[in-house]
């Protein structure tokens, strides 16, 4: 290791001359048009250079401008673009055009997809058959004419029109062209994106000198952006003016006659490297530098062919993977003697972050015990479920990757084969990754052919791999929400409140969000001559049209004598569209603006319905303000009410409730179609059973193939009410609405202590 020693600085005294003299050697100069401008001490300046400086510093102070709305002017939401890279015009780096034709769409064009579509943002096919239909998972474009020059011509015309501006470089290949993808996206991060480009494997045109060359198509070649944009012009001119049978040599003669550009096979250092296979070559005895080196292989005659390239290649890449981790591997072991914990500050694997300490006991992370048909970790909360599905998977494919590591660390003196599973034991470490040790009882078998029994305890570990994006369907906030509040006889005391929170909430910052109104009357209620017990109800939904002119509050009557959540949604969905948002409530609910945003962003029309957990309030006779901190007797607080504001005194506790699942947002479209799977699936009598002890997320989560998502909403807080449990439910509902109010009246501590006063006081 070398290091470098600052040379001492010289006296005070020195130093200030030697600045001086440096500066009257730059006024000496008097070439320097910055010195000219501003001036310097004893030297010629211009009398206005000082006063545009002293400006200059004036106007680049910051400033403090306070935001300021005008009352009289209408609230106007902002809408900012998904995406921050929009707003700042940053583009995406590669686009892959792939020029296929109607005998090899639904072959060699499919096993390019499934080779290289997962590692590029976009990748584009183009073929001249009118109408052709896209295999699934492919975006293909149909120009309607297969001619050569017309199809690259066209081809261009549209990565211009449609992609010029988001991307920066543009990859176009043939279908009988294996690429590798990580190697080509490599090279183009490399490449500067401010010049005019036409990368590929240079080739003569017969007849023409060495200078002009066009790129072999059969190889794929790169072009700029800005490249793209020169040649737009151009198109048409070259389409009528050059002959030529093949796409790509057409190309190459329009860049060198329209803008004096020629293909390169080398640019800044980077050379583009391809191989041409021969004909029944074996791509797994292929061994020569150039085949490992190449970012394009051609020609492949057959979809066979590239999944056996892919294959080689991608063992090729995880082999260097590999060899490189255990290259990390050693240099860390190497640097580890040298710091201040040394050899004992070693994470195993070597690498990896250490596992997750915790600093308290309810930090501690569980670990879920398992044998080969069980786990002892239910979702339900039983004590023991069978090991199936993802899950089964994982297992197995821990217990295969332990035997093989034994295998591979003892052979040939040794070998083990799996007897059985004797204890499994796994956690997820959210700093690591998935860890399991494993209790196997083995059988060994030496070179000499002795068997023994052994049990040996190992440790796996299956690390966090690179986060990706996933890809969603695009969302905005600007969907219209549609709000329904079905309301029973018991809660119609209750809904004066929700109306004035929804007016506060909703109705004031002019959220784009509407409200029905369901009202259910039982068999006696309503009826003639009887008093209406919703007539409060209907008085304050008109208030409020009355003070908000141009808001309508829908309400729609049902009568019901066991009213089912999926019957009356039912009746709701009817009414309505079928590309409504929905936002089923409750009268204890108070949605707010980022509520409905949330509910959004994240009900997505055909993928994914939202299924908010709202936190519910403590019984405040059971759990009371909190003391203040210090007080005598003052425990530990139960948890407050996410966003709670302690200048308002001290709030009371809760929970979020994973039981109740009364809130929910979902497309109409989506509901229409979960209930028309359950109506196939169940008929008649059993149907009408069903529906009784069904929610709506039932419905989704067992009739629907879209994905569920459930998450705490911190702005969904319920002040604390006990749920009307009907005997017509299910078992499982009927258990989780007893569950759910047996756990909202109080914390631990606060229980304990009512049962604790109790108790006392029946002893006096």
């Amino acid at each position: 290791v070398l290091s470098l020693a600052r040379p001492p600085l010289p006296p005070t005294g020195l130093r200030t001359s030697l600045s001086l003299l440096r500066v009257s050697w730059i006024q000496g100069e008097g070439e320097d048009p910055c010195v000219e401008a501003v001036g310097e001490r004893g030297g010629p300046q211009n009398p206005d250079s000082r006063a545009r400086l002293d400006q200059s510093d004036e106007d680049f102070k910051p400033r403090i401008v306070p935001y300021y709305r005008d009352p009289n002017k209408p609230y106007k939401k902002v809408l900012r673009t998904r995406y921050i890279q929009t707003e700042l015009g940053s583009r995406e780096r590669l686009l892959v055009a792939v020029l296929t034709s109607r005998a090899t769409l639904s072959t060699l064009a499919v096993a390019v997809n499934r080779t290289v579509a997962h590692h590029f943002p976009r990748l584009l096919y183009f073929t001249g058959q009118r109408g052709a239909r896209a295999p699934a998972g492919m975006q293909v474009v149909s120009h309607g004419d297969e001619r050569p020059a017309w199809l690259m011509s066209e081809t261009l015309r549209h990565l211009h029109t449609h992609f010029g501006a988001d991307y920066d470089w543009f990859f176009i290949m043939q279908d009988d062209t294996y690429v590798q993808a990580p190697r080509l996206a490599a090279l183009a991060g490399h490449l500067s994106i401010n010049q005019d480009l036409y990368l590929g494997r240079a080739e003569e045109f017969i007849g023409a000198g060495e200078q002009a060359r066009y790129c072999h198509g059969g190889f794929g070649y790169l072009l700029s952006r800005s490249l793209l944009l020169r040649l737009r012009p151009h198109l048409d001119g070259c389409r009528g003016d050059i002959l030529s049978a093949r796409p790509d040599e057409w190309l190459g003669r329009c860049l060198i006659d329209s803008l004096g550009v020629g293909c390169v096979s080398q640019h800044q250092g980077q050379q583009y490297r391809s191989f041409e296979l021969a004909k029944n070559r074996d791509p797994e005895k292929e061994g020569s530098s150039a085949f490992l080196s190449a970012f394009a292989v051609h020609p492949v005659s057959e979809g066979t062919l590239m999944y056996r390239l892919h294959k080689r290649f991608s063992a090729l890449e995880l082999e260097r993977a590999y060899s490189e981790i255990e290259q990390l591997q050693a240099q860390i072991r190497n640097l580890t003697v040298l710091t201040p914990e040394g050899e004992a500050g070693l994470s195993w694997p070597v690498g990896l972050p250490a596992p997750f300490i915790p600093h308290s006991r309810f930090e501690v992370l569980g670990w879920d015990y398992f044998t080969e048909q069980h786990t002892f970790s239910c979702a339900d909360g039983a004590p023991k479920c069978p090991l199936q599905g993802a899950s089964r998977a994982d297992v197995g494919d821990a217990l295969e990757t332990a035997l093989e590591q034994l295998n591979r660390r003892y052979q040939p003196r040794l070998r083990f084969q799996k007897q059985r599973l004797l204890n499994g034991y796994r956690r997820f470490d959210p700093a690591r990754g998935m860890e399991y040790t494993l209790d196997l009882l083995l059988e060994c078998v030496t070179q000499r052919g002795h068997r023994r029994a052994l049990a040996r305890r190992v440790s796996l570990l299956r690390p966090l791999s690179r986060v990706e994006i996933l890809p969603m369907p695009y969302v905005t906030e600007a969907t219209r929400v549609q709000l329904v509040l079905p309301l029973l006889v018991a809660e119609a005391a209750a809904a004066p409140a929700f109306l004035e929170a929804f007016a506060a909430n909703v109705l004031e910052p002019r959220e784009h969000a509407l409200l029905t109104l369901l009202l259910v009357y039982g068999p006696r209620e309503g009826g003639r001559g009887a008093p209406d017990p919703f007539l409060g109800v209907k008085a304050a939904a008109a208030e409020l049209e009355r003070r908000y002119p141009g808001t309508r509050l829908a309400w729609l009557a049902v009568r019901a004598e066991a009213p089912s959540q999926v019957r009356l949604m039912d009746v709701v969905s009817k009414k309505h569209p079928v590309d409504t948002l929905f936002f089923l409530t409750t009268v204890w609910t108070r949605p707010g603006p980022e509520v409905l945003n949330r509910c959004r962003m994240n009900a997505i029309s055909g993928w994914q319905a939202f299924f908010p957990v709202h936190f519910q309030e403590f019984n405040p006779a059971l759990s009371p303000h909190r003391s203040p901190p210090g007080a005598p007797g003052a425990g530990p607080d139960p948890p407050s009410p996410p966003g709670a504001d302690p200048s308002r005194g001290a709030p009371i506790g809760g929970r979020f409730d994973r039981q109740a699942s009364a809130e929910g947002c979902f497309y109409n479209a989506d509901y229409l179609a979960a209930r028309a799977r359950l109506a196939g699936e169940l008929a008649g009598q059993e149907e009408e059973e069903a529906l009784e002890g069904l929610e709506v997320m039932d419905v989704f989560l067992r009739f629907s193939g879209l994905h569920l998502f459930r998450a705490v909403e911190p702005g969904l807080v319920q002040k604390f009410s006990l749920r009307d449990c009907s005997p017509r439910l299910s078992e499982e509902l009927y258990h989780r609405c007893r569950l759910s109010n047996l756990e909202g009246l109080g914390g631990r501590a606060q229980l304990a202590m009512a049962l604790f006063e109790q108790e006392q006081a029946n002893s006096t």
